[in-house]
């Protein structure tokens, strides 16, 4: 069996309003995110450095993109410290839904998020 460089390619995360759920994104993560729209569809792009091979993903709004709590689980990168992103995701609009939990000594600590959307986010850090 061939190893592959990532399991994950790209995501995309549904989105009723990408303006909104934009703003909540670059508030919780302290970033900047390209707008574009193609194909019929409104995008919000997390910006990577290419040459580096990290996935990206986009927030994504289309007839075909339904925000939900019971869909596929994304983890978001936390790095450094989960508490960080945790701390500003209720004054952006959104809503923990576990805090800070410790996985394992290995493997580092997890939470769930919902954010703007209606979206059931995980987040990951090592600390």
């Amino acid at each position: 069996m061939e190893k592959t460089e990532n399991a994950l390619n790209w995501f995309e995360i549904a989105v009723n309003d990408i303006k909104r759920a934009q703003k909540f994104y670059e508030t919780v993560f302290e970033i900047e995110m390209h707008s574009d729209e193609m194909m019929g569809m409104k995008m919000a792009v997390f910006i990577t450095d290419d040459s580096t091979g990290k996935v990206s993903g986009a927030l994504v709004q289309s007839d075909m993109h339904k925000p939900g709590v019971d869909g596929v689980t994304i983890y978001l990168n936390g790095n450094p410290d989960l508490d960080i992103p945790l701390g500003k995701i209720n004054g952006a609009g959104g809503k923990v839904l576990m805090p800070k939990t410790l996985v394992s000594d290995n493997v580092g600590y997890m939470a769930f998020f919902m954010d703007t959307e209606g979206n059931k986010i995980g987040l990951h850090s090592r600390n």
